[in-house]
């Protein structure tokens, strides 16, 4: 099969006050237009205090850029921050090629790996709404193009733009009709979940970090009988839809396990608005398990973009577990674990016992060890204990069964009247 002939790219940032992570940040951006199958032929970098109002770069920076696009025929600029609408149309006059953006770059990876009827409603929404503002920014040039024959004597080039941001209002504002439909459905679903009691323990963290091959690798440990996998790909942003699976745990303990989309370092606020709902799930949870790619030597810098967006989700007050993957690429010890701290590697199926171990810990709290005799009447209550229970010790007395076991704190208070004896407790 022929290999598609990739469009050749230039990638530029201004690293503003020596910002630590610009270094980073162009890498990730080289990363994510190859994600988008262009190649990165060049790169441009500036030093600057302040960003240039009318085209991001200096005059001389921009003659610098033209002459290094025409040397090395690349037909599109890519730049590490949001454009605004004059910046854009003024960089596209100088240079004469394509130019976009960081945020423009992330949301055509999302648009592309977008399955779901939900994350193509919430990406387009996110496009629609960063077109919105440069459609508006060509207000003179189109309004110029007209004499005054148009509607209203305006300039048909201005009727048109009019014409184009309404259908653009409009459709962003059925889109988002649809999207309320499904986001009621998801809120049901969370609230028939929280019913049940059972706790829910969310996978987050950077993009490619391995959350969905730690999910799968659960399931392929404690749900054998599962076809419930999931997507699980070397690559930016193949998770945008939530995944939701229920793990039972051998002790007949159980939670709800859940997948998220993965964070990128600036993502886009578009997105994040437009997958609130989606991410609403992170929001919600008992406990939050942050999957961190050990082995990248920016990890701890990964860590606190996570962080950062969690907070913007006002899910930062959650409880959290770390799951510090690929530590088989390190040369470090594992599996081990310190605290809420796991070093596993998911690929080696190695550390899954001593995560569940700490997810345990957290979220299983209000279990209490205790031992009862159930009268021989109440037979129903030995069957329900042993399926909703941890039961550790049977045996047969004359006035009863006596249970030694671990059940939740509720499921004890509310049928401790039945009990023969009053029961120990730890």
């Amino acid at each position: 099969m022929e290999q598609p002939i990739l469009q050749k790219a230039i990638i530029v940032g201004v690293n503003l006050n020596d910002r630590p992570d610009f270094d980073y940040a162009m890498e990730e951006l080289r990363n994510l237009a190859e994600a988008c199958n262009m190649e990165v032929v060049g790169e441009l970098t500036q030093k600057a205090v302040k960003i240039n109002g009318s085209h991001y770069l200096g005059t001389g920076k921009v003659n610098e850029l033209s002459a290094l696009a025409e040397g090395l025929e690349a037909s599109t600029i890519i730049f590490n921050d949001e454009l605004s609408p004059s910046q854009l149309r003024n960089l596209e006059g100088e240079l004469q090629r394509r130019v976009i953006d960081r945020t423009i770059l992330i949301l055509d990876i999302f648009g592309e790996r977008a399955q779901t009827r939900e994350a193509q409603l919430q990406v387009e929404v996110a496009q629609l709404q960063y077109m919105l503002p440069r459609l508006v920014g060509l207000r003179e040039s189109l309004g110029r193009q007209g004499g005054g024959s148009g509607l209203k004597n305006r300039g048909a080039g201005e009727t048109k733009l009019e014409l184009d941001r309404r259908r653009i209002e409009e459709r962003i504002s059925a889109l988002q009709d649809d999207l309320e439909k499904l986001v009621a459905r998801r809120q049901v679903q969370r609230k028939q979940r929280r019913k049940t009691g059972v706790p829910v323990v969310c996978l987050v963290g950077y993009t490619n970090a391995g959350k969905s091959s730690l999910m799968n690798a659960l399931l392929a440990r404690y749900m054998p009988d599962s076809a419930k996998q999931v997507l699980a790909k070397d690559m930016l942003f193949a998770t945008l839809e939530t995944s939701v699976r229920s793990i039972d745990l051998p002790d007949n303990k159980s939670f709800l396990l859940t997948d998220t989309v993965g964070f990128v370092s600036q993502l886009p606020h578009h997105l994040v608005k437009a997958f609130r709902s989606t991410l609403e799930e992170v929001a919600e949870a008992d406990l939050l398990i942050q999957v961190v790619d050990y082995a990248n030597p920016e990890y701890e810098r990964l860590i606190e973009v996570t962080n950062e967006t969690l907070k913007a989700l006002g899910a930062d007050h959650i409880p959290m577990a770390y799951a510090y993957n690929k530590t088989d690429l390190t040369g470090e010890a594992y599996p081990r674990a310190e605290g809420d701290a796991v070093y596993l590697s998911v690929k080696e199926e190695a550390g899954l016992e001593e995560l569940i171990a700490v997810v345990k810990k957290r979220i299983f709290q209000d279990y209490v060890r205790c031992d009862v005799v159930i009268p021989f009447t109440e037979g129903r209550l030995v069957s329900y204990f042993n399926a909703n229970g941890n039961v550790l010790a049977t045996s047969y007395e004359p006035n009863g069964t006596r249970l030694t076991m671990e059940c939740r704190q509720a499921d004890y208070e509310k049928y401790r009247h039945l009990f023969v004896e009053p029961a120990a407790v730890e």
